[in-house]
Parts: structure tokens; sequence; C-alpha cells
């Protein structure tokens, strides 16, 4: 199994983490960003969209971050992080939704202006990752995982780019629960963290 990633890509990191969690070993193979690899002909062949994360599984090809997550859990026969039910597996994708909409138009638009230097409104992203942090603080007042009463691959998909916000001159310090949160997730066995970048508030 492989996974065409970047260190510091938050999408990336979801998967790996997802991985260490689930004690599922796998190549990494480094996309270089920066020389834009990611939209060479060779990779667009594993994926059109020109984006990562990959995971090469065999003969099998899965892209989009999320899309993985489900993959592997379905894969792995893990019903704990990816329920059943139809109620918790709607938590769970309603939470989906939001670490492909809000965060990633929030927290990761932030960072990755200080991190790539990507040339969008940073007051805008920094904003709107203030709502749906309140939101995250909220939903968390009255559990400790977002979608179940366990972990699930909805926590997954919201850790990296919520744990570097500050990366993004996001400050946290104002969401206790999410912040707890974070510290649950770092306590889970198997936990990696996200490459810390020395920008925004953690300069």
């Amino acid at each position: 199994m492989k996974l065409y990633g970047h260190p510091l890509s938050g999408h990336s990191h979801r998967v790996r983490l997802f991985l260490s969690f689930l004690g599922q070993p796998v190549d990494l193979v480094d996309v270089d960003l920066l020389t834009r690899e990611q939209k060479t002909p060779r990779f667009l062949k594993l994926n059109a969209f020109g984006q990562i994360p990959v995971l090469v599984d065999g003969d099998t090809v899965i892209c989009d971050s999320n899309a993985i997550l489900v993959y592997l859990s379905k894969k792995y026969g893990r019903t704990d992080w990816l329920p059943e039910t139809a109620a918790e597996a709607a938590a769970v994708q309603r939470w989906l939704s939001v670490a492909a909409g809000d965060v990633a138009f929030g927290p990761a638009r932030a960072r990755v202006i200080t991190v790539f230097k990507a040339p969008y409104d940073s007051q805008d992203a920094i904003a709107r990752a203030h709502v749906v942090l309140k939101r995250m603080d909220d939903a968390l007042v009255t559990g400790q995982w977002l979608a179940a009463d366990q972990p699930t691959i909805a926590d997954v998909a919201l850790y990296s780019y919520t744990a570097r916000a500050p990366e993004g001159f996001v400050e946290l310090k104002e969401y206790s629960h999410v912040l707890q949160w974070l510290s649950r997730i770092e306590a889970l066995p198997g936990f990696v963290p996200f490459q810390a970048t020395p920008v925004g508030l953690a300069a």
C-alpha cells in the first residue's frame, strides 16, 4: 500500500494518522508541491484532479482524503471508526462535509497562505476559521467526540488543520472544548503528529 502525499499537507496527514491508528503499514511517497509535481502527466494518471493524497492499494486507487478514510474503514471492517447505524453514519458524513468545506476554506486556507504563500484573502480565511471553530467548540460541549461516543473518522478528518490553525494566525485559546478534544486525539494509541511550521502565531 502506498500513500502519495506531502508532510506539510493536512489532507495527507489525516490519512497517515488514520493508518497509524489502525496499525496499518504504508509506504509514504512524497509529492513535491513546490514544483507542482501533482500537476505532471505522470501524477495526473493517478488523480486527474491533480491533488494529494492518493492511496494505491494493489490495483485500487483512491483519491480524496475523506474518501480514503471511508475506504480504509470499510476495508478493515472498522465500524468503531465508521459506525453503520443510520444516525451515526449521517453524523460522521456531516462532519466530513465540514472538513471538506468550512475547515478547508477556514483554518486550512489561512494556513496555506502562510506556509505556501498562496494568494488568498487571509482575513476572510481567518474569519471563516473562527466561525467553524466556534461551531466545533459548541458541539463538543456535550460530548468528547464530534460524531459518536467514540472517536470516528470525522475526528481524524478535522484534527490536522485544527491543530495547526495557529500557523495561519488563527488563535485557539478561546475554544477550550476544541483544545481538550485535540488533546484526546493526541493521547490515542498510534497518534502521529502533523509536522509543525514556524509561521503565523507559531513563529
